[in-house]
Order: C-alpha cells, then structure tokens, then sequence
C-alpha cells in the first residue's frame, strides 16, 4: 500500500524507539544490509547510547523513519543513521528527519554523514555538501 503524498506524519526527539522497531524500519528501508540486524543486543546498545534520535510515526504510531546521531549540541552532529520505509519515500520524509535532527542539535552543531554509495545523489539536493576531508578508521 502507498501512502497518500501528503501523509499525515508526526516528528519527535523519540527516546523510546525499541531495537525490534529499529531492526523493522531498517530492514522496510534497505539500510539492514549495512547494519548489523543480526545482532539484537548490538543494536539495542547503538540505540541507548545515541544521545539524539529523532523519529517519523504514521498516525497509527508505526515507525516509518528515524534519524539516529550522536551530538555534543554545541560544535558537530554525528548523523549515523537514517532510514525511511521504502513504501514513504520519496514524500520528503528523510529530509524533514534531518530539518528535525539539525534544529534539535541546535544550528551551531555541523550535521556530519557518511552515505552508501546509492544514497550519495540526494545529500545535494537538501542543501548538503560533501566533504574530502573525511578519514574512517575500520572495525576490527
């Protein structure tokens, strides 16, 4: 089922999103087969301690979105993960998570992402730039 383009869609600071709701929305938007859904407790502690997580609920209260990031709310914003339900993109769902994510980090905080490679095209179309000057240091 598509939703309607307009749909009626509430964004909040959301501290009680559960590892199940993050692992459905994950797996719904295509971002599971980057994290790791396998693994329930990791997940559960990636939840507890992102210090800011902003969600997109339907109006039956399902989870169609989140942001998830860590932030000091002063200087930089961690933006580590943000997944839409296939079935709502496309409606400027996975923008307005990230309006929300800036505006609560406040504006003095630079948003930082890292994006898969698919996903790199639509960074610039919301006002975003992409930065050369990026060093990653692999799991282990």
């Amino acid at each position: 089922m598509v939703p309607p383009m307009q749909p009626n869609v509430t964004y909040q600071r959301d501290t009680s999103v559960t590892a199940d709701e993050f692992i459905d929305v994950l797996n719904r938007s295509g971002l599971a087969e980057r994290r790791p859904v396998g693994d329930r407790e990791r997940i559960g502690k990636m939840l507890e301690h992102a210090n800011l997580i902003v969600t997109a609920r339907d109006e039956s209260g399902a989870l169609i979105g989140v942001a998830r990031s860590l932030t000091d709310f002063a200087y930089c914003c961690y933006l580590s993960d943000i997944a839409v339900d296939r079935d709502w993109q496309r409606q400027r769902i996975g923008q307005r998570l990230i309006e929300e994510t800036r505006r609560l980090a406040t504006r003095q905080a630079k948003l930082i992402l890292l994006t898969a490679p698919d996903a790199a095209g639509y960074y610039p179309h919301i006002g975003m730039t992409n930065a050369t000057n990026c060093w990653v240091m692999e799991r282990v």
